[in-house]
């Protein structure tokens, strides 16, 4: 079992984007830390066509699923299966921790082991109280964010009885080891004849599970860091820094990587932007407007 493996969860619309993702840890992955990507089986031809050149592992996400136990998964938006998916990787036993990397990411520096987990194998964990974010989103009015963090934060916490502050137990990437996850399976789920897609079911916040897991279980410790890569959650926030002049040099000093929200970088989408010519133009409106 290896000690840490970069993993992404995808799907052909984001093909892409996974393969910018791919070009970037080629460039950037000084310790050739293995990369493994996993897609719906039907799918499997198409990535492997796309990445053939960039080492990626890549797995049947149907092979994941299959190992929490049977499951009807036929109800759930496939935003939803992709957090069970994403959740489960640790259960292949390929890796004791493993960085969760969406596909939207990308690399802009060197990395390796260090910037993930420290000396003793024990992870980093993203954990504050998203102030960042929920400053911007006051400033720019949009309180709707800020209620929308207040509400998930509180769901998953309750659960757990855990009285104190709210945190942030993200952004993306997050490293995870696979003794938290099993901590909250044994302590949490089969004590109440839950599975983690019950879980997910109730509260589909991948990461809170985690991290509230790990606060109660304290199958590792907890050792604090900020965000492992500069996310962009919306438009208007990269158009604020490109205006401030602040950009991946700048990034980079602090940051591993950067991710770019899908929802307003249509046009990498596979095979092509959806959408006709009004809702194509719309869009690029409502981004350049910072309303994305």
């Amino acid at each position: 079992m290896k000690p840490f493996v970069l993993y992404c969860k995808s799907y052909s619309t984001d093909l892409k984007r996974v393969v910018r993702l791919a070009q970037s840890v080629q460039e950037f992955n000084q310790e050739s830390i293995p990369f493994h990507v996993s897609v719906p089986r039907e799918e499997l031809p198409l990535f492997a066509a796309h990445l053939a050149d960039f080492g990626a592992v890549l797995h049947a996400d149907e092979d994941i699923l299959q190992t929490i136990g049977e499951v009807n998964l036929s109800q759930m938006p496939g935003s939803v299966v992709q957090q069970i998916v994403k959740s489960s990787f640790w259960r292949l036993g390929i890796s004791t921790s493993y960085a969760c990397i969406d596909s939207d990411s990308f690399f802009v520096r060197t990395f390796g082991e260090a910037d993930f987990i420290a000396p003793d194998g024990s992870p980093y964990t993203m954990l504050d109280e998203g102030h960042d974010l929920l400053e911007d989103a006051l400033r720019h009015k949009k309180p709707r964010i800020a209620q929308t963090f207040y509400q998930e934060a509180t769901l998953v916490q309750k659960l757990f009885g855990r009285i104190g502050r709210t945190y942030s137990f993200g952004p993306f990437p997050l490293v995870w080891h696979r003794a938290v996850w099993e901590s909250l399976d044994t302590q949490y789920l089969q004590p109440r004849g839950m599975n983690f897609a019950d879980a997910i079911a109730l509260a589909p916040i991948e990461s809170r599970w985690y991290g509230e897991a790990l606060l109660c279980f304290k199958a590792v410790p907890l050792l604090p860091c900020q965000a492992l890569f500069k996310v962009y959650h919306y438009a208007w926030q990269h158009d604020q820094d490109r205006k401030a002049g602040f950009g991946v040099q700048d990034i980079a000093k602090l940051y591993c990587g950067i991710i770019y929200q899908s929802a307003w970088e249509r046009e990498m989408d596979w095979p092509e932007e959806g959408g006709g010519f009004l809702s194509r133009t719309g869009r690029r409106m409502r981004r350049k407007l910072g309303r994305i």
